[in-house]
């Protein structure tokens, strides 16, 4: 990822952050509307994985710039979700979640290049 869009990514998530409650909100109603098999996948009360979601997406981040100080953290969060049942396929779908959240959430904010650099983070976390 360039700094350009390191930049780009950290920038916008300044104006995801006040929206946290709502972002969560838009972005599990989105998946498990696009991919309804996930929902079991998820406790019943869903309050402590929003808060999980936008933590790790916060740290994430934050850290753009120094990636490999959170990979650690990135495999092991990737481990745990394989023993959820989560399989690789699901990530593209989580992908879209994301964009299609970005895009609610942040409006005409959310402009092409954003989304470019938004698909190459997200990315680059899933990869690992």
């Amino acid at each position: 990822m360039t700094p350009e869009k390191i930049q780009l990514v950290q920038n916008s998530f300044v104006l995801v952050a006040p929206i946290a409650d709502e972002a969560a909100e838009i972005f599990y109603n989105h998946l498990f509307e696009i991919a309804p098999e996930l929902r079991s996948m998820f406790p019943q009360d869903m309050s402590g994985q929003k808060e999980k979601l936008m933590q790790t997406l916060s740290v994430a981040v934050n850290n753009l710039h120094r990636l490999e100080a959170v990979l650690p953290t990135l495999k092991d969060l990737g481990q745990k979700h394989v023993s959820y049942g989560v399989k690789d396929k699901h990530y593209d779908t989580v992908g879209e979640a994301l964009l299609h959240t970005l895009k609610i959430g942040l409006g005409d904010a959310f402009t092409p290049e954003l989304k470019e650099a938004w698909t190459d983070t997200f990315a680059a976390v899933a990869a690992t």
